[in-house]
Parts: C-alpha cells; sequence; structure tokens
C-alpha cells in the first residue's frame, strides 16, 4: 500500500517515513501544503498522513481542496492541538480520523490499517430534487445556479427531505432523524425549521416546493 505523509518538521517526516516503511508501506512524504496537493494529483495513495500545521495552505485547507476535487483517499489528520474546535474543524474539513500528538507508533499503524481496510472510498451521492441540489460532502445548497447558505440544522432538514422527495415525513420522524428520539424541547421545533428553509430555499425563488399535509408532516415536491 503506498501512503503519503504530510509534514512539516524534518525530524518527525523522517520517523513517520522509516517507521511506515517497516511496516510494509511505500511512503511518498511532503513537507507543505502545495507539495500535498500536487502529490494527490499525481498519484494514486491508499491513505494520507497529514499534519495539521504546515506552511500554507494548511493542513485543514489540503483537506478542504482535497474533497472539492473529488478526492475521497481516506485522510488521519495529525495536530499537537487537541481543543475540540480543531478536530471539529478537521473532520468537518473531510478528514476521516484525527490523531493528537504525541501519539505512540502503534496507534498510528492501528488507525491506517483501519482506514485502509475500509471499501475505497465514493463521494457521498449528490442529491437533485428538480433544480434543487444538495452536496452531502461539500455541505452545499444550490437553486439552479444560485449557493444558498443554511444552519447545520436546517442543512440537516432539507437533506432528510431530499432523501425521500414526493413522500410525506412525519413530524416526529424528522425530529428522530434531524433532533433525535430524545429530544425534549418545543414540540413545533420542526414547523419553526421549515418556515427558515421555505424563507431560503422556496419563497426567494418564487417556489412551493415543501408542502404541508395537514395532519401528516411535510414533503418535498420535485416541482413546486
Amino acid at each position: 500500500m503506498r501512503l503519503l505523509v504530510v509534514e512539516d518538521e524534518p525530524s518527525m517526516r523522517s520517523l513517520l517515513a522509516r517507521s511506515l516503511q517497516r511496516e510494509g508501506y511505500a511512503v511518498d512524504v511532503a513537507a507543505t501544503g502545495d507539495e500535498a496537493l500536487w502529490s494527490v494529483s499525481e498519484n494514486a495513495y491508499d491513505a494520507v498522513v497529514l499534519d495539521a500545521m504546515i506552511p500554507p495552505p494548511d493542513g485543514f485547507e489540503v483537506c478542504r481542496r482535497i474533497r472539492a476535487e473529488g478526492r475521497w483517499v481516506p485522510v488521519l489528520m495529525l495536530t499537537a492541538r487537541d481543543a475540540v474546535p480543531d478536530r471539529v474543524r478537521g473532520l468537518d474539513a473531510g478528514a476521516d480520523d484525527y490523531l493528537t500528538k504525541p501519539f505512540a507508533l502503534a496507534e498510528l499503524y492501528a488507525r491506517i490499517r483501519a482506514l485502509t481496510r475500509r471499501d475505497p472510498l465514493e463521494r457521498p451521492a449528490v442529491l437533485q430534487v428538480g433544480d434543487l441540489m444538495l452536496d452531502p460532502a461539500s455541505r452545499l445548497v444550490r437553486r439552479g445556479d444560485v449557493d444558498i447558505a443554511l444552519s447545520p440544522k436546517e442543512f440537516a432538514l432539507l437533506h432528510e427531505l431530499m432523501r425521500r422527495p414526493g413522500e410525506v415525513h412525519s413530524r416526529t420522524a424528522l425530529i428522530d432523524h434531524v433532533w433525535d428520539f430524545a429530544y425534549d424541547g418545543a414540540s413545533n421545533v420542526v414547523d419553526v425549521y421549515v418556515r427558515y428553509l421555505r424563507d431560503k430555499v422556496d419563497r426567494p425563488f418564487g417556489r412551493d416546493t415543501i408542502r404541508t399535509i395537514r395532519g401528516a408532516g411535510y414533503r418535498l415536491d420535485p416541482e413546486g
């Protein structure tokens, strides 16, 4: 298996490369974000070990660009910063796993084995209903040629409606899938967020695709 190790600190880069080679991997190395992007564009890797804090573009941006280009090679992000926002930032950029420095080499090997024994990663399916498009990978929503900015909960609700267009989704089912079964907040939360969605994906475009089915729930129609 062929790996790319992206690390700007020479001694750590050398240690990782030698250690992984001893485990039987073919290893390429890169020291900067630009080198990493070039390597991924030119070679087929089984996984990328990517340090977050490399010369610009940093590891977060490198991962984001890799995914934006439609490349779904598994990415294991390394960082000395273990704060939750940094981990979330890496995962949201498209990383598959996260390992905080300092780490044991045995754990690094185990995480790489876990990533590379999965089925080959494919880009999550882009959902299209009429001229409304939702891309789960890039978290992009677009109506025609216009990008639409949604909050995380609005995105999750629209995703659920677009997964099964034309079907009626009860309020209870939407809460279970978008909020979770333990949600105990306001009972009208679905109605509130449907109104938010309509204000963003329907009304500005003169559409009425998110329909209320009285006594049953909501349905997303291809035409409206």
